[in-house]
């Protein structure tokens, strides 16, 4: 047994915010069980991960109080595989750390061990019929959420169990995008395909700073590294970056960035929909806008698709998502299967929205009338209002980009 004990203080995280400590795995060595201790209040956090002597192997942040990896099995939000032999790491991050400090016990255990099995998924579900929405030649509008969260982060579903929850609400796709990980992304395509929905790989590039999805099939992402690197490595991949909840207290966007990403997450499912200040961001910062609804829990968040955010896409792939989202071939709704406002063409059409007002950034003004109505607009931003001043639907200005 290893054992590292000691205590974290103010001017420790000042200095620096993660912090290491090393442990040796001799070679053969068939499993590897890190266990943390401290005492934990809102003021208290020490986030945990764990890195081999080539990469970063997982990352609970504060969710887990033990973890194992080994050749076949890890615990969720780490990556299983061959334990090479040399120096590793217990990274601990200082999040949250009282005046006084804080003390904390790491143990390390080394010899075989293996993870509590996920459960068995649940059965297909039944989806509920595709709304037809009119779209330009070649293209379907299909709904979905680009900001959801699954056990191997601070979610409470398997990836399994959230697709049926997704399909089930009607989505045609889910981003997975859990916290500093991409321990999910083996199991999204099994998962996805048992659930009869696209789960878009992704990742929730987090900090007490701010966090971004970086959204795509894309190898780790650091999340201790400059925000530049996080957008340069997006691109590098083919990704997309995006901006999360930028206006959400301690959980808001403060870092730095020398360009924008070219998504940001404009309605997120906390938002107040009567206060324009996210809507303001946006306008000031650019990029395209997505909603998400950052589901960690029933009764918690938002469900999937609270928001949805529509794609205009040639069809239900991966590529075909990112480069919808990426040319601004977007709109957005409070949810699948209530009013929705699309552009087709130089006009916008609104669908089951009759007493709502749809107002525009150039400050155009048209009253629905009808379930069905057809309203020339120009490339600027509109959203769609309820009486009370309610936003209903954003329908992103025209362009790449949202531009």
């Amino acid at each position: 047994m290893i054992r590292h004990r000691g205590r974290w203080t103010q001017q420790d995280r000042v200095e620096a915010i993660y912090r290491y400590l090393p442990f040796d795995v001799p070679p053969g060595t068939q499993g590897i069980t890190v266990r943390y201790r401290y005492a934990r209040a809102a003021d208290a956090i020490l986030d945990l991960g764990l890195a081999d002597p080539e990469r970063v192997r997982g990352w609970s942040g504060s969710q887990r109080d033990a973890v194992v990896i080994g050749p076949r099995a890890a615990a969720p939000g780490y990556l299983p595989g061959p334990l090479p032999a040399g120096e590793w790491q217990v990274i601990l991050g200082l999040y949250r750390l009282p005046a006084d400090g804080l003390a904390f016990e790491v143990e390390v255990e080394l010899g075989a061990a293996e993870p509590a099995p996920l459960p068995a998924p649940p059965p297909r579900p039944v989806r509920p019929p595709r709304r037809d929405l009119p779209a330009e030649l070649g293209r379907q509008w299909l709904a979905g959420d680009l900001h959801t969260h699954t056990v191997h982060s601070d979610g409470a579903l398997t990836p399994a169990a959230l697709a049926c929850l997704a399909a089930e609400r009607g989505l045609d796709f889910l981003a997975v995008t859990d916290h500093n990980t991409v321990a999910h992304h083996a199991e999204l395509p099994a998962a996805g395909a048992h659930a009869g929905i696209l789960l878009l790989p992704g990742q929730e590039v987090t900090t007490d700073e701010g966090h971004a999805n970086a959204l795509g099939a894309l190898p780790w992402i650091d999340f201790r590294e400059h925000t530049d690197t996080w957008l340069a490595s997006t691109e590098a991949g083919g990704g997309l970056l995006s901006i999360n909840h930028p206006v959400a207290g301690v959980h808001g966007w403060r870092r730095p960035l020398a360009r924008r990403p070219p998504l940001v997450e404009a309605w997120h499912s906390s938002w107040d929909r009567r206060d324009a200040t996210p809507l303001d961001w946006w306008s000031a910062h650019g990029g395209g806008a997505i909603g998400g609804s950052d589901f960690h829990h029933v009764g918690e968040d938002g469900l999937p698709g609270e928001p949805t955010t529509w794609v205009e896409a040639e069809d239900l792939a991966p590529a075909a998502i990112l480069a919808a989202l990426r040319d601004g071939r977007v709109a957005i709704t409070a949810t699948q299967d209530g009013p929705v406002a699309v552009r087709c063409g130089d006009e916008i059409v609104v669908l089951d929205a009759a007493g709502t007002v749809l107002v525009g950034s150039d400050g155009f003004r048209r009253g629905i009338r009808d379930s069905r109505q057809q309203v020339p607009a120009g490339p600027g931003a509109h959203r769609l209002l309820d009486p009370s001043g309610m936003t209903l639907a954003l329908i992103p200005a025209a362009g790449p980009g949202g531009e």
